[in-house]
């Protein structure tokens, strides 16, 4: 393998998986800070293998979104989700999207994962792996399905009692953008107000597998 794309908006994370990568021999590594400007070095360069994060800062293409197109672009794409979510839905969520593999930030599984995709072989973090089976069969049925990851984070937030600004801080974002979030929220939710979201959020949150 020649050439991995990497897509993720943290400087540290993308000079760590470039060091790792280079180790082990991979000759081209390109790197993006977000999604549409990975999508279009994807296009540009067709990379071996793709390595993305699901939540980055900005607009434009979410981590979702640009693995639909890159699978749809090439059904043979190669691609990895390099992410901090642990929740089995949005990793399920990932698979049906188009990822191949699957693999949790704080492990230390990346390289592993790595190997194991760039050979087409599908790869799931070890923690993960049990609680994605259990939900898949399911994930179309549940309303936290729909949902994005930046709206899941939202969500768990309000569960846990949190106003606006306080979770625009926890996920470093704009109070703006978790307005409208919430916003979006409200009407995935069927939620007429906040206080109803708010509800609503403990009621899913507390029985989420």
């Amino acid at each position: 393998m020649t050439s991995v794309l990497i897509i993720d908006d943290h400087p540290i994370v993308l000079q760590g998986c470039r060091r790792m990568l280079e180790d082990a021999g991979v000759k081209t590594v390109l790197e993006a800070r977000d999604a549409t400007s990975g999508y279009r070095l994807y296009r540009r360069h067709h990379p071996d293998l793709v390595i993305v994060d699901l939540a980055m800062q900005g607009g434009g293409l979410g981590g979702l979104e640009v693995i639909r197109r890159m699978r749809s672009h090439d059904p043979r794409a190669r691609i990895l989700v390099f992410s901090m979510h642990s929740d089995p839905i949005i990793a399920a969520r990932a698979l049906e999207a188009g990822a191949t593999g699957y693999v949790l930030k704080d492990s230390n599984e990346l390289m592993k994962a790595f190997d194991q995709v760039r050979s087409g072989t599908p790869y799931l973090s070890n923690d993960l792996a049990m609680q994605v089976a259990l939900v898949r069969t399911g994930v179309r049925a549940n309303p936290l399905a729909d949902l994005t990851p930046r709206e899941l984070q939202t969500l768990s937030l309000l569960a846990e009692g949190k106003p606006y600004g306080r979770i625009a801080e926890e996920l470093n974002v704009s109070y703006k953008t978790v307005v409208n979030a919430c916003s979006q929220l409200k009407q995935k939710l069927n939620a007429k107000n906040l206080p109803e979201l708010i509800r609503v959020a403990v009621q899913l949150v507390s029985t989420e597998p």
